[in-house]
This record gives C-alpha cells, sequence and structure tokens, in this order.
C-alpha cells in the first residue's frame, strides 16, 4: 500500500534533520542527566566540552524549528492553504 500524500524532497530532508536534531539532543540531555540512553553517539562530538546542556537544548529547539519550516514546505507545495 502507497500513501498518496506527495511530499516535496526537500520537505522530506528537513522532516529527517528534525528527527535527528531532536532524538538527538533528546537523548543528550538525558544522558548528561541521568547516565544512560546515550542513543546516538555522534552528538557528543557536535556540542562544545562544558557546554553540553545549551548545546542539546539548542539541538531539540532548532529540530523544531527545522520540523515546522519542512511542514510549512509541504504545505505550500501541496498547494494546501490551511490558515484561510
Amino acid at each position: 500500500m502507497t500513501s498518496t500524500k506527495d511530499t516535496s524532497p526537500l520537505a522530506a530532508v528537513s522532516h529527517l534533520l528534525s528527527f535527528t536534531l531532536v532524538v538527538g539532543g533528546g537523548s543528550g540531555l538525558l544522558h548528561e542527566w541521568w547516565g544512560w540512553l546515550h542513543f546516538m553517539g555522534f552528538v557528543r562530538f557536535v556540542v562544545p566540552d562544558g557546554y553540553e546542556v545549551y548545546g542539546y537544548v539548542v539541538m531539540v529547539v532548532l529540530g523544531l524549528a527545522v520540523g515546522a519550516a519542512g511542514g510549512a514546505i509541504g504545505d505550500r507545495s501541496r498547494g494546501g492553504d490551511r490558515g484561510r
């Protein structure tokens, strides 16, 4: 079964990037606060030493912003006009 929902390639990439940033930032925060669930190990190379918590929070917020932008791109490419 296939989906009839058309997604532009840019929207698909932004959703993937959003998921990676939110999950990576969230798992980094859990690892910093409780010392477990270091699910995405590459995120420790993204944030500078000593600023881990701030870096992971920025990753989550940036991921949410990229996801919202990707949703707007997807709506625009489908010709959707939800706000009116």
